[in-house]
């Protein structure tokens, strides 16, 4: 079997990649890491146009051989503290089967690169608590919790829903 993983930037226009990124990250959402329910069908529909026509997103597919096994999106922002861009990453799925094979390593290796040449200060993530695996390889990669002053202790990334009214 070939273990070859190549990783490809989404131009948003190839209909076998769009396939790919929507069944990935419908997979991921189908995952308790994901939530635990299917995309809905509007999302399906809609999310390749909205993410083609934002400027600053960012999307990776993993491929081995002809098979679509992993997904990171990712959207530049901004460090006021270090004026200077940073990429987020949004989200980051290896399909079952395929996780703890350096499928996410890959990706985020690609990520870096883009945020390297943006001239970008930072990489940054959220990660369930309860992810054991995807905080061991985030970890491996260098990433970790930070803080500002010890005395104020770690950053916590917090929600809040926005409904339509």
């Amino acid at each position: 079997m070939n273990d070859v993983i190549v990783i490809k930037p989404m131009s948003y226009t190839n209909t076998q990649e769009n396939i790919d990124f929507i069944e990935l990250l419908d997979h991921y959402a189908q995952d308790t890491m994901g939530g635990g329910e299917p995309l809905a069908e509007s999302v399906k529909a809609g999310l390749i146009d909205s993410l083609k026509a934002r400027p600053h997103a960012i999307s990776l597919l993993a491929y081995q051989q002809d098979t679509a096994v992993g997904l990171l999106n990712a959207f530049e922002g901004f460090s006021t503290f270090a004026n200077k861009p940073l990429i987020n990453i949004h989200d980051i799925v290896v399909r079952q089967g395929h996780r703890a094979n350096g499928v996410g390593q890959y990706l985020l290796t690609a990520v870096e690169k883009i945020a390297v040449a943006r001239g970008c200060c930072k990489l940054t993530l959220e990660v369930l608590s309860g992810n054991e695996l995807a905080k061991n390889s985030y970890q491996k990669f260098g990433f970790t919790s930070y803080e500002l002053d010890e005395s104020m202790g770690h950053a916590l990334f917090w929600e809040k829903k926005i409904t339509a009214r």
